[in-house]
């Protein structure tokens, strides 16, 4: 089954949930998050942060989760010395952090 016929079998069982802010989670976990990459900056120095986010989202309910990549761009990365092979490195683990939890 595709992704699409599985969204699509899913939503046609009634509603589906979408996780919260990953920001405000990891906020709420006392993760500082003033840098210009926001919640991105953790895939680069502490993904587990980001999993343990969706992972007690998941735990409350929610059955669809977005990943930690707001503020993530290739140009972001640069910003903080990540080249363009690290930076779609850390893009992808956003999505991997989410299908861990999961």
């Amino acid at each position: 089954m595709s992704t699409t016929e599985s969204l699509a079998a899913a939503l046609a069982d009634g509603p589906v949930v979408l996780d919260g802010g990953m920001s405000n989670q990891l906020a709420a976990a006392g993760h500082d998050l003033s840098d210009a990459l926001w919640s991105a900056r953790l895939l680069a120095d502490e993904p587990e942060a980001v999993t343990a986010a969706h992972r007690a989202y998941f735990e409350a309910g929610a059955d669809v989760a977005i990943t930690a990549s707001y503020q993530a761009t290739f140009e972001g990365f640069a910003r903080r010395g990540a080249g363009r092979e690290r930076a779609a490195e850390l893009l992808a683990l956003s999505v991997e952090c989410a299908r861990t939890a999961a």
